[in-house]
């Protein structure tokens, strides 16, 4: 089939390459403008059109697709399909009746839990058991099309987002390298989602790192882990901030004001929450590299003491 791919960030570069080992012919891709990165804020190629210069493909990337310009573009690669990963940009309903099968869509959730930008953090944060890849028949909606083909992982203890990022980014190219090769040949049955069971997965803010010590100390550990690496966990001691980058809740509790220090050892930092106590594991002071605890114990700072507050 000739493949026109949509994507921008990593998890898409990986959906990418898997493709480029099948058969199928990758005739363009979109991807977003290039961005300033770096201290020198340089104008730097995404992980998708990395992938793509590398592989010799043509690169477009348009500020959007509902100029009639742009729309007549695409027609002309005549594509069967259009592969649509973590693209970042909207495709207008014209768009999606170009390919003559369509836009396919790599979510990584069990539609219709977690629709949105920040499925992955999200399953986690809310302590899911699961989650996994749907394939996805694109519509007009916000990840409401029917479903094509799921694969399924557990989310394990010791998940952070940026594991079950790397581990749905592999599941996202094997599942739609299967779901074409099943298109090419049989089809593959659409299943309608039920909106009475959908979940909406809000885009990740900065403005979500600092941390409630009011709260509970099993929903701050998954908080730890699902933001981690980013945008991050944060505390405040003395004006100075404490990013908390690894920590598990205990089976236990204090009657301390939440954000107190309990406890400082090699095994962690207790902190008391407002339901049961946070352990501390792996921290990063302002100026300084994330480090164990008992590296930050070996340094000799008199910081994260028994009987100091984070707040």
């Amino acid at each position: 089939m000739r493949i026109v791919f949509a994507g921008t960030p990593d998890f898409a570069a990986i959906a990418l390459r898997a493709l480029l080992k099948t058969g199928h012919e990758v005739v363009a891709v979109y991807t977003q403008p290039d961005r300033p990165a770096g201290r020198g804020r340089k104008q730097q190629f995404g992980p998708v059109k990395q992938a793509a210069v590398s592989a010799g493909i043509p690169v477009f990337q348009p500020q959007s697709l509902k100029g009639d310009e742009e729309q007549q573009q695409l027609g002309a690669l005549n594509p069967d399909v259009m592969v649509v990963a973590a693209y970042g940009l909207i495709l207008p309903p014209a768009v999606l009746t170009i390919p003559r099968l369509g836009c396919i869509n790599i979510h990584a959730s069990l539609l219709p839990r977690w629709r949105g930008a920040a499925p992955i953090h999200r399953a986690i944060e809310a302590g899911d058991a699961e989650t996994g890849i749907t394939i996805m028949q694109m519509d007009a909606g916000l990840d409401t099309g029917d479903m094509l083909l799921k694969h399924r992982t557990p989310i394990h203890d010791d998940d952070t987002g940026g594991s079950l990022h790397d581990r749905l980014a592999d599941m996202g190219g094997a599942a739609i390298v299967e779901a074409l090769a099943a298109l090419d040949t049989r089809g593959l049955e659409a299943i309608p989602q039920d909106d009475r069971q959908a979940t909406y997965a809000h885009k990740l803010s900065k403005d979500e790192a600092r941390i409630d010590w009011q709260g509970d100390a099993d929903a701050i550990a998954r908080k730890v882990r699902a933001f981690n690496p980013w945008p991050g966990t944060d505390g405040e001691l003395d004006g100075q901030r404490v990013r908390i980058h690894e920590a598990v809740a205990v089976a236990d509790s204090s009657d301390s004001e939440p954000g107190t220090v309990l406890s400082r050892q090699r095994s962690g930092i207790d902190i008391a929450c407002g339901r049961g106590i946070l352990r501390v594991t792996r921290v990063q002071l302002s100026g300084s590299r994330a480090m164990s605890v008992s590296d930050l114990i070996n340094g000799g700072k008199p910081l994260l003491m028994p009987g100091q507050v984070l707040r």
